[in-house]
């Protein structure tokens, strides 16, 4: 064979095996609808993506070109973010209104095209809109590419579990009225598996998620936390799990009898089932972590996990069967969440490194918590002494603009848009864990803060008493952020940093600032574009618990955000 054949049959391979390392393009259309749903004998309107609750699944691979077309066919105006999606160069597909885009209005449509880079495991989708997440929420499913395989056991079966929260009310009444007063929100009236509540509550038995397994097999599941304002613990009764992946991230495998999960956190595990028929169905139960001083939904959410009956006679019916619960932590159980979360490593092989950054160019100090804002003459406010709740970041609670500030900082027109002064530090410094200070009022604005392109960025996140102390689930778009270090109390600028974990810290795009305490977290700014942080607890969100960074071009041609695709809804 000449060499010109050789060579040509090479170039021919070399060209299939970019192209197959290049990914397919995935289309996908996303309808919002509303439709009439019943859960615990309460029937109401409910928005949602094709009329299906909890939405489709996007499923694709690593390196996959993604094409949603989402149309709205309903009077809210809607966005999708897509929860943890580098979006690396296509923030204008991130999502969040006000932020990256203005919304999608009615008889609209928008089309959302990014590319799942280095990234493989569990995310989610969801509305970015006030509440609408409640309903209008799925999974993202990211397969490895072809031919590449787990880092760990080939499960028999993989299947998704996405908690969420059902209200009797639409979710938009209840934080329309909570704004309006000034007071706590009415909370959820159960907690969801895969949008059925499951049998602890009323009128609920029919609706009840059942997870079949077979005797001796190795399922994947996973998990997802869309509720809007909980944090979950998780356990099913009789087994153990294997920890293998969060946010799409591998981790150092360990296994676990309770889980611990933040809104917006997912969550791959492998459960190895039973190697006989049990004779006993189990109960997977979750319930809420909570450690603030205001009301919370504390009920109780149960699957069945069921094993195949065996054909034999000689087993009873699996009704007759004895079925065993879950014992989960106390609701308030801070030690085990700082012991669960404190277990998880990043894996930081050779194929997928933890590329924590070392040096530190620009280090911030933030404190989130609660607090209030005045109440409007002439009115009477449900807050604390009559004043309205607010939540914040370093004292200032974050105003969404009236546009959005990626097309607002593209085009160079922030002026009356948003301010490139936020606070490196709290404002006013005083013990974030002891006594709060008298003055518990909040400022207003819309600040952000700038970064150089590839600027590497320490973060510590310091909760406050103000209002009591609580955990608050942050999540940073378009980055992966390591978390370096955790504690309880105050932060201590010149001990702490000598015990962070530089080598396998946890990879995460959302983590839970402990309920009076701090977390450390370090990450590159690498992706150009306006990038929103916020807690993950909806109500702290709405309150003003929300800040952006924005990341400036970096020098060559392939670290610039592109300009703005032509069907980008307009304001």
């Amino acid at each position: 064979m000449s060499f010109q054949n050789q060579l040509f049959i090479f170039c021919t391979l070399l060209l299939g095996f970019l192209k197959l390392a290049e990914g397919k393009t995935r289309h996908y259309t996303f309808h919002i609808d509303s439709h009439n749903m019943t859960r615990l004998c309460h029937t109401r309107s409910v928005l949602s993506v094709n009329k299906q609750y909890p939405g489709p699944p996007l499923v694709a691979r690593e390196g996959d070109n993604i094409l949603v077309k989402v149309v709205n066919h309903v009077a809210a105006n809607v966005t999708i973010h897509w929860h943890g999606v580098r979006q690396l160069r296509t923030g204008w597909a991130d999502g969040p209104a006000y932020v990256t885009q203005c919304p999608i209005q009615t008889n609209q449509s928008y089309t959302y095209n990014f590319t799942l880079t280095g990234q493989r495991g569990t995310l989610l989708w969801h509305a970015h809109v006030s509440w609408l997440r409640s309903s209008i929420h799925g999974p993202i499913i990211i397969l490895p590419k072809r031919n590449e395989s787990y880092p760990f056991e080939k499960p028999s079966k993989e299947v998704p579990i996405i908690f969420g929260e059902w209200f009797n009310v639409d979710p938009e009444a209840v934080i329309a009225q909570a704004l309006q007063s000034g007071g706590g929100p009415n909370v959820s009236d159960a907690y969801t598996i895969n949008g059925l509540p499951g049998p602890l509550y009323n009128c609920s038995s029919k609706d009840t998620f059942k997870l079949k397994v077979k005797p001796g097999k190795t399922y994947l599941l996973r998990l997802i936390n869309a509720a809007l304002n909980d944090e979950l613990f998780f356990s099913i009764a009789n087994h153990t799990v294997t920890v293998v992946e969060v946010d799409a991230v591998y981790t150092k495998p360990f296994s676990a009898g309770c889980l611990h999960l933040t809104p917006g956190q997912t969550m791959n595990v492998l459960l190895k089932t039973k190697t006989d028929f049990p004779n006993s169905t189990f109960l997977m139960a979750a319930w809420p972590y909570f450690t603030g001083m205001g009301t919370f939904d504390n009920s109780t959410v149960a699957g069945i996990l069921e094993y195949e009956h065996p054909k034999s006679s000689n087993y009873p019916p699996l009704k007759k069967l004895p079925q065993y619960k879950p014992t989960l932590p106390p609701m308030n159980s801070t030690g085990f969440v700082a012991k669960f979360t404190g277990q998880l490593r990043s894996l930081a092989s050779a194929k997928f490194p933890a590329n924590v950054p070392q040096k530190v160019d620009r280090k911030f100090f933030f404190t989130v918590g609660l607090g209030t804002s005045p109440c409007p003459k002439n009115t009477t406010c449900q807050g604390p002494n009559g004043t309205k709740f607010a939540a914040s970041v370093n004292n200032i609670s974050f105003v969404l603009p009236s546009v959005a500030l990626l097309q607002a900082h593209f085009f160079g027109q922030s002026n009356g848009v948003y301010t490139t002064d936020f606070p490196t530090n709290p404002p006013v410094q005083f013990n974030y864990t002891g006594t709060p200070p008298n003055n518990t009022m909040v400022t207003n604005g819309t600040k952000t803060v700038v970064l150089a392109y590839n600027t590497s960025v320490e973060l510590v996140m310091q909760d406050t008493s103000i209002l009591g102390t609580e955990s608050h689930a942050l999540h940073l778009h378009g980055f992966n952020f390591f978390v370096v270090g955790q504690g309880s109390g105050n932060y201590n600028p010149n001990k702490d940093p000598t015990k962070f974990n530089l080598v396998d810290p946890i990879e995460r795009n959302t983590f839970g600032v402990p309920s009076g305490g701090w977390v450390a977290i370090r990450f590159l700014a690498d992706n150009p574009g306006v990038w929103f942080m916020h807690c993950h607890l909806d109500v702290h969100t709405s309150w003003g618990l929300k800040m952006a960074w924005i990341v400036l071009d970096g020098p060559q041609p392939n670290q610039k955000l592109p300009p703005p695709p032509s069907d980008l809804p307009k304001c």
